[in-house]
């Protein structure tokens, strides 16, 4: 695999250097659009003479912008990153029902590795590089998921007065389970994308509803929550319906309307 080195940025002024690393910044995006467009169309094993094709130069060209393919990897690694965390992170912080907020973000995953499955495989095999790369996207996005959840679970179990200690491994607990279904679909399509989401709503739900009512909580999935702040002024009262052991310590509670 042949390479020409990179162009050397020119001397002189600092305005001038700094176009220059701007072209080549915005000719280096330019590249990953067009990896990204070479792997649809050809599937997740895509050389690099289709991915030179598809951007309209030659091989050479692309590694005066690339060190080599590992470096286009995590390029591509990144901009894969980018398309998912710009569905993901409205769906985690949008307003609406438990039951809503849920559901909206396990689509919003699975409905990104769905429009883009090439590229998830792309990235995920990691085939392409010819070298071995430090950065996970995968892994990297995961992580970010996860955090982003714990945030937004630690908050409202602050809110609610119980414990938050549980909110960062439940969060990652729920995106290892979403990612790992996410695998199987993408390769069995055994059931529809809806019948998925649906399926894992439910258990996210009730393995949330479980540790909730453990503490002495119980919301309706299908009632709004309103915002953190809104939360904060809290108060358990015993459930109505909930038998004798809602009416002792401890037992099942609902939140003041």
């Amino acid at each position: 695999m042949g390479r020409s080195g990179r162009e050397p940025e020119p001397r002189g002024p600092d305005g001038r250097r700094e176009r220059w690393r701007a072209h080549r910044e915005a000719r280096r995006a330019e590249f990953v659009e067009a990896t990204v467009r070479a792997v649809a169309r050809h599937g997740p094993d895509v050389g690099m003479d289709e991915i030179a094709a598809e951007a309209g130069v030659s091989k050479p060209v692309l590694y005066r912008h690339f060190t080599d393919k590992a470096d286009l990897y995590v390029a591509v690694g990144r901009r894969a990153t980018e398309l998912l965390m710009s569905r993901v992170v409205p769906a985690l912080t949008g307003c609406g029902t438990p039951y809503e907020w849920i559901r909206r973000s396990v689509d919003a995953y699975l409905g990104t590795i769905d429009d883009y499955p090439d590229l998830y495989r792309f990235v995920v095999r990691r085939s392409f590089a010819d070298r071995p790369v430090s950065e996970d996207p995968v892994a990297e996005d995961k992580t970010m998921i996860a955090a982003q959840l714990a945030a937004l679970l630690g908050d409202h179990l602050r809110a609610f007065g119980v414990d938050s200690g549980g909110a960062e491994p439940w969060a990652h607990a729920i995106v290892g389970m979403v990612h790992s279904a996410g695998d199987w679909w993408l390769e069995r399509r055994s059931m529809s994308r809806q019948s998925l989401t649906d399926y894992l709503t439910r258990l996210i739900w009730h393995a949330l509803d479980g540790a909730l009512r453990e503490s002495g909580i119980t919301i309706d999935p299908h009632q709004p929550l309103g915002t953190v702040g809104e939360l904060r002024p809290v108060r358990v009262i015993p459930a109505r319906g909930s038998g004798r052991g809602g009416d002792r310590a401890g037992g099942p509670h609902r939140l003041a309307e």
